[in-house]
């Protein structure tokens, strides 16, 4: 069966409406919740970057049931994987065991602000193995030292663990972060419907594990505002995943979404309030094998319309046609 997700995107709403949010999408029905975690807004018009963290904390106390999950945290820049594992298994000891951490290789637009540099997609790849080993290593409990090609970490130990640690998945976008996912993660991300890429899973061992995708969707009672909205804020989704981990900044998206049209936006992206036309777009998510889809709705004022809709019209819909 089809799960059907919500995401609490930080690149569009400030900390305590993220919080607001994810408690309606659990009243609502969603089944479980995702979080980005940026340092920058994709674009000026989103607006926003709060802490997801210290949102996922709060959320962790103000809901009672929906999963909780990072979409993903790059574990190799801003944050020291040593590091991310302490908040990991903090988040799942306030959620009650409801949180997953979802991983990934990051983006120069929110890795930038620490002045590392911004090295070749194989180092990225190398430099994430080596912190998913790291994260590893701490759950198992036990003081962790490690000296690495990246990394060390000097006699490091969580001493508030869970006893079940949480799972980890990993954002993959090709045959190298198929593998690696396939050797370290207990379910694997992606943001395309692309089938091939959840064989190149399987093939690496993760047959049988979850998958988990993602698709932006902008619904509005008024189809022609839902996609101005859509234009404004999510144009530069269909770049893609090597032009968008590369750009460092908003203007750098601002010039390289500048001939995007509204209705190219339009084509790629449901706008309105046609419930068929959402089951089409998740359509291929489940026709490629993701057993579930998180919806980020477009615009951090619409939500509350979005999650009211999603209750009455969407899920049941969804769940009629692909659950």
């Amino acid at each position: 069966m089809v799960q059907f997700g919500y995401t609490m995107m930080t690149e569009q709403a400030g900390p305590r409406a993220l919080v607001e949010h994810v408690v309606r999408a659990e009243a609502a029905g969603f089944d479980f919740s995702v979080t980005s975690d940026h340092a920058f807004p994709w674009l000026r018009a989103q607006g926003h970057s709060p802490y997801a963290w210290a949102v996922l904390g709060a959320a962790a106390q103000a809901t009672s049931r929906i999963p909780l999950m990072t979409y993903v945290t790059c574990p190799t820049f801003r944050y020291h994987p040593a590091v991310v594992a302490q908040k990991a298994a903090t988040l799942q000891l306030l959620s009650e065991g409801r949180f997953r951490l979802g991983l990934g290789s990051g983006e120069n637009l929110n890795e930038h602000v620490v002045g590392g540099g911004w090295p070749s997609a194989g180092v990225r790849h190398e430099m994430l193995e080596e912190a998913l080993e790291i994260i590893r290593a701490l759950f198992e409990g036990g003081h962790v030292d490690h000296r690495g090609e990246h990394y060390d970490v000097e006699s490091a130990r969580l001493w508030d663990l869970p006893d079940e640690p949480p799972q980890i998945g990993v954002a993959v976008s090709g045959e190298q972060s198929c593998a690696l996912a396939g050797r370290f993660a207990d379910l694997v991300i992606a943001t395309e419907p692309d089938a091939e890429l959840l064989a190149s899973f399987d093939r690496h061992g993760g047959r049988g594990k979850p998958r988990v995708g993602q698709l932006p969707v902008c619904y509005d009672t008024d189809k022609e505002a839902a996609v101005r909205r859509a234009h404004e804020q999510f144009r530069w989704f269909g770049l893609g995943w090597k032009v968008n981990a590369e750009l460092p900044h908003p203007d750098s998206f601002e010039a390289a979404t500048r001939f995007v049209r509204p209705e190219d936006v339009a084509g790629s992206i449901a706008c309105g309030d046609d419930p068929d036309d959402f089951v089409a777009a998740v359509k291929p998510y489940a026709d490629a094998g993701f057993t579930e889809i998180a919806l980020v709705q477009i615009g951090g004022d619409s939500q509350e319309a979005f999650l009211d809709w999603s209750e009455k019209t969407l899920l049941p819909a969804l769940r009629s046609a692909l659950g």
